[in-house]
């Protein structure tokens, strides 16, 4: 079974992706901040994080580049999460800069999501 973290600051979001991939036949962890979502890395074998973008602590590109500058989790793949209101061009160019595999604006819809991961993980 893949394993998905998906990280944001939103704790009821979080937890309906998590519910949704579990319906899916995923294994689903959530963390509330980028620190706590770099501890679950390194102590859990993962398959993609998931990764929203504007969260208090440490945004998603810090995060990114934390993860991969750590030799031991630096290939986890990475989609990340935003809101409409961010610029694509500019999204597209951080995620590439950062070895992400894409991005998918929240809100989308269950099923976008889900072919999203499938492309990256199956």
């Amino acid at each position: 079974m893949k394993r998905i973290l998906i990280v944001d600051d939103e704790k009821e979001i979080g937890e309906l992706i998590k519910k949704k991939l579990e319906q899916n036949k995923y294994e689903a962890k959530t963390a509330l901040s980028g620190k706590e979502a770099l501890d679950i890395c390194k102590s859990t074998k993962l398959d993609l994080v998931l990764l929203d973008i504007a969260m208090p602590d440490m945004d998603g590109y810090q995060f990114c580049e934390q993860l991969r500058g750590d030799a031991e989790i630096k290939n986890i793949p990475i989609l990340f999460l935003t809101g409409k209101e961010f610029d694509p061009k500019g999204i597209i160019k951080r995620y590439k800069e950062l070895g992400a595999c894409g991005y998918i604006a929240k809100p989308s819809t269950f099923e976008d999501l889900l072919e999203k991961i499938k492309e990256v993980i199956g």
